[in-house]
């Protein structure tokens, strides 16, 4: 996972940078992966608002593109800032999400903030594997952080989204009395309107280098395991061999 301070950065990128990048001609792409809802209480004396940002391929690319033509860059500039977005945002290794809250009137307390969100993808359901703690104080007025979701299945290693149509957020209810007793939030991003791969390019290929090495890494040390306990499992096998041999001898 990302460190706080990378993650506190890439906050503050996405503070800065989406303005200007809403405003120009890729507003239509942030508006396509941005969802919304809005829950109020009969009472009116709490109101929330939640917006979700899935970094699609189509998302990332127009971001880099966009600030590649901002400050003119080289190809080489252009690939160290796309390979430094998708490492802080740790595009090898999770499904991240950009989570902005306003709460309006009382304050909100999700405490634990990661059991109200799930990933569905493909009929399963994934709870995060990191999030902004600070979404786990109260909160009153606008909160924004970082989300991450397992992008490869931990036993298999295989992309969770390899072949998967959509992917899908769910929001309990219960984060917030401003949306008590209603159905749960539910935001689904169609897939197969994800025009364009972040698979091409020299920063893509480094950040799935950067990923294979971490995999061979545990690889190895799951290896290791099991190597030390089928050593111990021959020798006890031996063991038992030699005094049943020595039984059978008497």
């Amino acid at each position: 996972m990302p460190s706080k301070k990378f993650t506190a950065l890439l906050v503050m990128l996405l503070a800065i940078h989406t303005p200007s990048f809403a405003a120009s001609n890729d507003d239509a792409v942030l508006k396509a992966w941005t969802k919304e809802t809005h829950g109020q209480t009969k009472e009116g004396d709490q109101e929330i608002t939640i917006k979700a940002t899935y970094f699609s391929n189509e998302y990332v690319n127009a971001l880099v593109n966009y600030e590649a033509e901002k400050n003119l860059w080289t190809a080489d500039e252009m690939e160290n800032y796309k390979y430094t977005l998708l490492k802080n945002l740790n595009l090898g290794e999770a499904i991240p999400f950009h989570i902005d809250l306003y709460v309006r009137g009382l304050p909100m307390y999700a405490q634990p903030f990661d059991r109200h969100i799930t990933l569905m993808v493909n009929g399963k359901k994934y709870k995060p594997i990191d999030y902004d703690k600070r979404f786990n104080f109260k909160i009153l007025g606008p909160r924004d952080g970082m989300v991450y979701f397992p992008r490869y299945d931990d036993k298999t290693g295989k992309e969770i989204l390899a072949g998967a149509k959509d992917i899908r957020v769910i929001f309990d209810s219960s984060i917030s009395h401003a949306l008590a007793g209603k159905k749960d939030v539910l935001w689904i991003w169609d897939l197969n309107k994800d025009r364009g791969k972040i698979a091409g390019g020299r920063a893509a290929d480094r950040l799935e280098a950067d990923r294979l090495i971490k995999r061979s890494g545990k690889i190895d040390a799951e290896r290791a395991e099991l190597q030390k306990k089928l050593d111990e499992l021959n020798k006890e096998y031996k063991d038992i061999n030699k005094r049943i041999d020595e039984l059978q001898s008497d």
